[in-house]
């Protein structure tokens, strides 16, 4: 008899039952199909799994009513095992269930061999991990935005804060625009330029009696004085500044000059300082160059207020006397040694001429020339320059109390003017007076010591560097020189030098010093 054809899965044909009951087909391993793909094309298709397993649950068997298996073929069909299940559903799956699966198998055991559902990890799937990378990126997200959000407030307000600032500090600034009409008015009497990008200023304090200076004495309708006039040259290389003090009471020849109510004055012989009365800043302006040959290029005009707050804003400045001090006229009262001098009390120190040694105006002068280095020098520390909180009150006490040309009107040009000077080292920093003498006719005057002050005059024209030394070492020069070739003994006579070529030492100091040493 011909060996019985088998199915495309290894499954012999249902013998026929004449009981009425469906017989399963046996689950075997590798059958004659499987090797011989001519029996499986011949061979019919298996029961439904559900059918096959009913049967087995009957206790029926493949090996009761089939013939025996071919050589090569396993000798009786085996008890169908979840392997096997799976394998044939693999092969061939049933019309109407999918692959069988054993209830007790646990969700974490690995699966049978063959193609099957990706396992669960850990204890979640793949998309609750992929949801959870998603949610931590827009998390982040987010966090930058806000972030962003955070500093783009934080410039704009920092650059508002700035921008306000700014406005306020240079609205504090005041335009002499009368003076610079008057200028132009006399341009042709005005002396030229000699050396390119150096630089001469005009530092003008007032001391005028009008409003918030009311308690400094009795305001005469408005009229000023100047009370400290101040030359001040800045080197063409920003190496060295000079400073250069015009005494008040310096005899001096005033041109005419226009008034503020349109009439004009004649050329007049009289008190440096009463330029300022007749004609402002501008009439000062033309009697300095008339004086001393020097182009000004700005002008500066300081009043009583702004200098104490500005020595209030760098916590004072300190000083070293040798004697106590009470002069009732400048309000000042202080005791002998070192101390730090703020507002008033500073002011004071700077205008009092009674309180001091002689009295004169000399005296007044030297000290108020020490008193601006120190003060200049504190400007200049870290302390200030570096740390906005300090910073800021000093430009905003010098702002307020100055008075300055067209040219120098804004906050802009005021830090270029400041930033071309931070450089300059303390020590280059002169301090000194014009060489003078009480005038001839009235010792309570001063009249100019020649040629000495026109060769003081020149060296700032032609941008030439100007030695200090102190005045003591001055004098003890001068008596040597004097012993050896009988020179005259004028007071204010630099000290002469080693060889005639060589430019004289004045009587001076510098920043460097300071007023204690």
């Amino acid at each position: 008899m011909d060996a019985d054809v088998t199915d495309s899965a290894g499954t012999p044909p249902e013998p026929e039952d004449p009981a009425g009951t469906e017989q399963p087909p046996p689950a075997t391993g590798t059958t004659n199909s499987a090797k011989n793909p001519k029996n499986a094309k011949n061979s019919k298709r298996p029961k439904s799994a559900k059918s096959a397993k009913n049967t087995a649950a009957a206790g029926g068997s493949a090996s009761d009513t089939g013939p025996a298996p071919e050589t090569g073929e396993s000798a009786g069909p085996a008890p169908e095992t979840e392997a096997d299940t799976a394998s044939a559903s693999d092969l061939g799956p049933a019309e109407d269930t999918g692959p069988v699966e054993d209830p007790e198998r646990s969700e974490d055991t690995a699966p049978g061999p063959g193609p099957g559902p990706e396992p669960a990890t850990g204890n979640g799937t793949a998309a609750d991990d992929t949801a959870s990378v998603t949610e931590d990126a827009k998390g982040r997200r987010h966090w930058l935005r806000w972030t962003a959000l955070g500093v783009s407030v934080v410039v704009l307000a920092a650059a508002g804060t700035g921008w306000w600032f700014y406005r306020k500090l240079d609205g504090n600034i005041q335009t002499d625009t009368t003076a610079a009409h008057e200028l132009d008015k006399y341009e042709h009497d005005r002396p030229a330029a000699v050396v390119h990008d150096a630089q001469n200023l005009l530092l003008i304090g007032s001391d005028s009696r009008a409003g918030n200076n009311s308690a400094y004495g009795r305001d005469d309708g408005g009229s000023q004085r100047s009370d400290t006039t101040i030359l001040l040259h800045l080197a063409a290389d920003r190496r060295s500044a000079t400073a250069v003090s015009l005494p008040r009471d310096l005899m001096a020849d005033i041109p005419a000059c226009g008034r503020p109510d349109g009439s004009s004055t004649k050329a007049q012989f009289a008190q440096f300082n009463s330029a300022f009365e007749i004609g402002g800043a501008a009439c000062t302006i033309r009697t300095v160059e008339k004086m001393t040959g020097v182009r000004i290029d700005h002008h500066v005009v300081v009043d009583f207020s702004g200098f104490k707050d500005m020595v209030d804003a760098v916590d004072g400045v300190e000083v070293c006397l040798k004697e106590p001090v009470d002069d009732r006229q400048a309000h000042l009262k202080l005791p002998a040694g070192r101390q730090t001098l703020r507002g008033e009390q500073a002011l004071g120190f700077v205008r009092s001429r009674h309180g001091f040694g002689d009295g004169s105006d000399t005296q007044r002068m030297d000290r108020q020339q020490q008193f601006l280095g120190s003060l200049m020098k504190k400007v200049q520390s870290n302390g200030v320059l570096l740390n906005p909180a300090r910073l800021y009150p000093v430009l905003d006490a010098a702002t307020k109390s100055l008075t300055t040309d067209p040219g120098l009107n804004t906050l802009g040009d005021l830090y270029d003017l400041v930033r071309s000077m931070r450089d300059i080292p303390t020590e280059n920093i002169h301090f000194l007076t014009v060489p003078r003498q009480p005038y001839v006719y009235d010792g309570n005057r001063d009249e100019l010591v020649q040629p000495d002050a026109d060769r003081l005059f020149k060296q700032v024209r032609d941008d030439q560097p100007i030695k200090v030394a102190a005045a003591a070492d001055v004098e003890k020069a001068k008596e040597g020189t004097k012993k050896g070739d009988g020179q005259d003994d004028k007071p204010d006579d630099p000290a002469p030098s080693s060889s005639p070529s060589a430019p004289p030492v004045y009587s001076g100091t510098d920043a460097a010093s300071g007023m204690c040493g």
